[in-house]
């Protein structure tokens, strides 16, 4: 006897860090200078090597996102929560369409992207360092060289557009 399936109505995006689309992508090998996961909007640190975005950081320092790689989990408990260590190669995605998980807002298409770069009493959720769909003041900065490409999954999980490389 035959036990049919079916997917549903919508697929999931997948993972943050893994590309959407290809060909038109843009892929560079960074050292890591911190901890990066996997989705995590980054910048140059002192040194050249990438950091996720934070504090005190602009829309320039953006320079890509952390594309997730096969790589083995570093904790048993944690299989599904990629990162690079400080030092490892990070392959940075700088220009293309990869998905990254959206902490607060609606992402639509062509909306606006910002990364929050310090936390908030107004969304005590939101993770500093997150892509997000909402402004929230100077707690926000816009990603004018990117968009989103639709809706976020029911994972959270949105596809993100990086339009033009921001840095080399």
């Amino acid at each position: 006897m035959l036990n049919p399936q079916s997917i549903g109505q919508a697929m999931n995006h997948g993972y943050a860090g893994s590309y959407a689309r290809q060909p038109d992508m843009i892929v560079n090998t960074r050292p890591a200078g911190d901890a990066v996961i996997f989705g995590a909007a980054l910048k140059y640190d002192a040194n050249g090597a990438v950091a996720p975005m934070g504090a005190g950081d602009t829309a320039e320092d953006f320079v890509g996102v952390a594309s997730r790689e096969v790589k083995s989990a570093l904790n048993y408990l944690e299989q599904s929560a990629g990162s690079y260590a400080k030092g490892e190669a990070v392959p940075v995605f700088q220009r293309g369409s990869i998905n990254v998980r959206c902490g607060s807002g609606t992402p639509q298409l062509g909306g606006a992207v910002y990364v929050r770069i310090a936390a908030s009493d107004s969304i005590p959720t939101a993770v500093v360092g997150s892509f997000e769909a909402q402004a929230d003041g100077a707690n926000t900065v816009e990603l004018t060289n990117c968009q989103w490409a639709g809706p976020a999954d029911a994972n959270g999980i949105a596809e993100l557009r990086i339009l033009t490389m921001n840095k080399a």
